[in-house]
């Protein structure tokens, strides 16, 4: 076990960089996105017939939906109607028609507060008796922090580097059996596709995990967010929620299910609306009570974000004037993030001391270093991971951020760094030539001190 607590000495000194966060930049924002926050936010310009009429349309039924017509009304603690129904038809789509109910959604201000509801209603008991969580190593950086948070045991697993990353039914089978006696697991955390490894799981796979799931009566917790961002050679992302009720009723009437989704994550990638939802299967309704009073303790999502959110589950259809623009913008962002990713494994393995597995889906590249003995003696002796000394050292001589793998979880004696590639490819190449120049430096550096 690790912790992510501010004194932890291993990630001291971490921070933001200044420059080259390699986040999505505001002007990558759609047009589409664009006209209709404007409308809802000043609507005189529901009458300008300079947009085009399918963003009038659209602006003037959600704010229809809206109490007094207005953004700045509370909604519903579990989101406006209209956007709930909106995303159970999305989902009904993307799987096949497999339904989706709108009592089902759960609208909330991002993914990880609608995580951070469920934890809480799984959360329970102390000691051997205490909820554990198994969760993959590497697993998203906030993720043991907010399992600390609401009280969960973090119980790993390890995801196979030398598998690309893949699930190994073994391997959940002994981190279950490693956790007897320590705490009660009730809950089976995945990212698909993952965070910040960059894989997509199979769906044979997602079978097992499912009837690994039923057997041991574990609750699924899947973080879905980077769904729209599969473009490995022969991927294709399929939900769990739609494997679950192809097994047939054996499973898709008894495995409890909670997926997530998000505004910020994938090709919309607008953190800053904070909007996300959660869709649970086979949940108890009184238990859904209990969500929904959870959910009230943040009032409601903002409601600019669940317009945004209406935007990415129900885009133009053909024949909307806005159609063949947004089409067009999604395609291009979703050509240049799959080209960035090959771009930049093609340029890490050509590094001395770096190995990375392909990515196929997902907006980071997760390359693992091997470094010099002597900077993992230098690390060690300014009390920090080598990791954290290597990444340090890249943000203050270079400017470029990227994170450290001991945030993930990652073994000891291994290292690695994550680094995002859903950004311009101007910028990408920048990057990429200034971390190529620091690596080089980096092992000169420290080979010379041997």
């Amino acid at each position: 076990m690790y912790s992510l607590r501010e004194d932890n000495p291993m990630l001291r000194g971490i921070r933001v960089s200044p420059q080259w966060g390699l986040q999505r930049r505001s002007e990558q924002i759609t047009a589409l996105l664009q006209q209709v926050l404007s409308v809802c936010l000043f609507p005189e310009l529901l009458h300008n017939d300079t947009l085009p009429v399918d963003v009038r349309q659209r602006a003037q039924r959600l704010l229809g939906e809206c109490d007094g017509g207005s953004v700045g009304s509370y909604t519903d603690s579990c989101g406006l109607p209209h956007v709930q129904r909106s995303v159970a038809e999305f989902i009904t789509g993307r799987d096949g028609g497999v339904p989706s109910y709108p009592h089902n959604i759960f609208i909330s201000a991002g993914s990880q507060i609608a995580l951070k509801v469920m934890l809480k209603l799984l959360v329970r008991g102390k000691g051997v008796s205490q909820t554990g969580v198994l969760t993959p190593q590497p697993c998203p950086h906030t993720l043991p922090m907010l399992l600390e948070e609401v009280g969960a045991v973090l119980v790993p697993y390890q995801l196979s580097e030398e598998q690309g990353w893949a699930l190994e039914p073994g391997e959940l089978h002994r981190a279950l059996t490693a956790s007897r006696g320590h705490c009660r697991p009730r809950a089976l955390y995945i990212s698909n596709p993952g965070i910040p490894t960059g894989h997509v799981q199979s769906r044979k796979s997602i079978e097992w995990v499912i009837q690994f799931a039923a057997e041991e009566r574990l609750f699924l917790l899947v973080n879905e967010v980077y769904q729209d961002c599969v473009y490995g050679e022969g991927m294709e992302f399929m939900s769990y929620k739609r494997v679950l009720f192809e097994m047939g009723q054996q499973y898709s009437e008894m495995v409890e299910l909670a997926s997530f989704h998000s505004i910020s994550n994938g090709i919309i990638g607008e953190c800053g609306l904070r909007t996300g939802y959660m869709e649970l299967v086979n949940v108890d309704p009184a238990v859904m009570v209990f969500a929904k009073t959870l959910l009230c303790t943040d009032i409601s999502a903002p409601v600019t974000g669940q317009i945004a959110l209406e935007i990415m589950v129900n885009p133009p259809r053909p024949g909307d004037p806005s159609h063949s623009k947004y089409t067009q913008e999604i395609l291009t962002n979703r050509i240049t993030l799959a080209q960035n990713a090959q771009r930049a494994w093609e340029f890490l393995i050509g590094l001395p001391g770096v190995s990375c597995q392909p990515v196929t889906g997902g907006i980071f590249i997760y390359p693992r270093l091997s470094l010099p003995p002597e900077a993992v003696e230098q690390a060690r002796s300014d009390g920090l991971e080598a990791g954290v000394l290597y990444s340090q050292s890249l943000l203050d001589e270079e400017g470029v951020c990227v994170g450290a793998g001991c945030e993930h979880g990652q073994r000891e004696d291994k290292y690695h760094i994550r680094l995002c590639v859903l950004t311009p490819s101007a910028t990408l190449e920048k990057v990429l030539a200034c971390l190529g120049s620091f690596h080089l430096h980096f092992l000169d550096q420290f080979s010379q001190h041997a």
